[in-house]
C-alpha cells in the first residue's frame, strides 16, 4: 500500500493541508497545490465545494460559485500559484531521479453519469452534468456531442478533486436547450483506458397522461346517453297512458 502511494506521488506531485476545522460547525476547508510534467493544479475548497482555482490555461483565477452567493476576491492568489507550481515541478523533478523515475501506476474512470440540473422543460435554459470519478492520475478529458456533432460552446469543467483514497474526480458541464428528439453524449478519455467511455442522454419529456381525461369523457358520454335514453322512455311511457 505504502509503495503504491510512493508510485502515485511520483508522477503526480500533491500538496494538500486542512485549513481549518470545526467540531462545532462541521465545516472544512481544503487546500490543494500539484503538478505533473504537464499539468498543475492550485485549488482551494469548503465542504468539498470549489471556492477558488488557478486556470492555468487561460491565465486567471476563477470562483466557481453561482452568481447568487457572496464571492470572496483572491488579490494576487494567480501570480503565487504561478510561482507554487515552479517550486512543485522543482521538487518532483528532484523525487523522479531520486527514484530512478518508478513507472507510472495508472487506475481507469469509472463509467460517467449524465444528469440535468433542473427538471427537463423543452424550450428552457438547462445544464447537463458529466460527473466521472475513481481515476490516477489527473485529469481526464471530456467531451461533448448534440446529435452526432461536437460541442464546445457552453462546456466547462473543474479541475480534479482528491478522493480518499487517492484517485481523482471529474464534472463537466453543458448549458443547452432541450428539445424534444435531441441527444446528447458525454465521452470520457484517461492514459488508463483503451478505449474512451461516453455516455448518451437524449430529451425525454413526459407528456401528461390521457388515460384518466379519455375515461372521465367517455364516462360523461355513457351518463349523457343514459339520461336521453330514460327521458325518451319516459315521454312514451306518458302517450300510451
Amino acid at each position: 500500500m505504502k509503495m503504491m502511494k510512493m508510485m502515485k506521488m511520483m508522477v503526480v506531485l500533491v500538496l494538500s493541508c486542512v485549513l481549518c476545522v470545526s467540531a462545532d460547525s462541521q465545516h472544512e476547508d481544503l487546500a490543494i497545490g500539484g503538478c505533473s510534467a504537464s499539468d498543475g493544479e492550485e485549488m482551494t475548497s469548503v465542504d468539498g465545494e470549489e471556492k477558488w482555482y488557478a486556470d492555468f490555461i487561460n491565465k486567471r483565477g476563477v470562483e466557481p460559485q453561482p452568481s447568487f452567493i457572496d464571492h470572496v476576491s483572491c488579490p494576487g492568489c494567480y501570480e503565487q500559484a504561478v510561482a507554487n507550481q515552479q517550486i512543485c515541478r522543482d521538487n518532483l523533478q528532484k523525487a523522479l531521479r531520486a527514484l530512478k523515475n518508478p513507472p507510472v501506476e495508472l487506475d481507469p474512470p469509472s463509467s460517467p453519469i449524465v444528469y440535468t440540473r433542473d427538471d427537463v422543460e423543452v424550450g428552457q435554459k438547462n445544464v447537463l452534468i458529466c460527473h466521472v470519478t475513481g481515476f490516477y492520475p489527473a485529469p481526464v478529458n471530456v467531451s461533448w456531442t448534440k446529435n452526432g456533432v461536437q460541442v464546445t460552446e457552453g462546456t466547462s469543467i473543474n479541475v480534479p478533486f482528491p478522493n480518499k483514497d487517492g484517485s481523482f474526480r471529474q464534472t463537466s458541464r453543458l448549458e443547452f436547450v432541450p428539445q424534444q428528439g435531441d441527444m446528447y453524449s458525454c465521452t470520457v478519455r484517461h492514459r488508463a483506458l483503451d478505449q474512451p467511455l461516453t455516455r448518451i442522454w437524449d430529451v425525454e419529456v413526459k407528456q401528461p397522461g390521457v388515460g384518466p381525461a379519455v375515461f372521465c369523457g367517455l364516462g360523461l358520454t355513457v351518463g349523457l346517453l343514459g339520461v336521453a335514453a330514460g327521458t325518451f322512455f319516459l315521454i312514451k311511457g306518458n302517450e300510451c297512458s
